[in-house]
């Protein structure tokens, strides 16, 4: 059996609580008590609550990134590879919801140095999708005269999930990623 640590619990709770309350609703205090800690115990890990939101948007980015850039390795088809991407990229968000949520709609409550550095993992997961995009027009299989704005749309397929996407709900994640990935590929398919 697994412990878990009590930072992993402290970023938990971080999650439970800003996905409720949102950041600037939720305190330490919140955070602490989901925990099981004392509020001072927060300031062992984290100095700021701003802090946490940081390390679960950076967790939450590092992760997608990962997931689309592994997508992106897997064929060398690229309508195949399109269809992963974004099935895969919109499965994550889908699977992921609350923490993407917290990432995507508290971004302005992160400080200027670390917005920027989440604006990085957000400009290379964009490249990674350019890359593909641009790869298929090379080879003549996809027909895409906005790159740059093609892949913030298809990038959007998955990212928009975490609004509105309840577990549980009528539709999974399976079904909408697959839905997401047949779109990608009929907007974007050379017919």
């Amino acid at each position: 059996m697994t412990t878990i640590t009590a930072r992993e619990r402290l970023i938990n709770a971080a999650v439970e609580s800003f996905a409720e309350k949102g950041f600037s609703g939720t305190t330490t205090r919140d955070i602490a008590s989901r925990a099981g800690m004392s509020p001072a115990a927060v300031y062992v890990h984290h100095d700021t609550k701003e802090s946490l939101l940081f390390t679960v948007s950076l967790e939450g980015h590092r992760h997608s990134l990962d997931v689309i850039s592994a997508a992106a390795a897997t064929s060398a088809d690229p309508v195949e590879r399109l269809r992963t991407m974004v099935y895969d990229f919109s499965l994550w968000h889908a699977d992921n919801s609350r923490v993407g949520r917290i990432v995507q709609y508290e971004f302005h409550a992160l400080t200027p140095e670390h917005r920027a550095e989440i604006a990085t993992l957000r400009r290379s997961i964009e490249k990674t999708m350019q890359n593909a995009l641009a790869d298929g027009v090379d080879k003549g299989v996809l027909d895409v005269a906005d790159i740059s704005g093609t892949a913030l749309a298809l990038l959007s397929l998955g990212v928009d999930l975490v609004r509105w996407f309840v577990p549980g709900g009528s539709r999974t994640g399976h079904d909408l990623a697959t839905l997401n990935a047949e779109l990608a590929v009929r907007m974007t398919r050379r017919t």
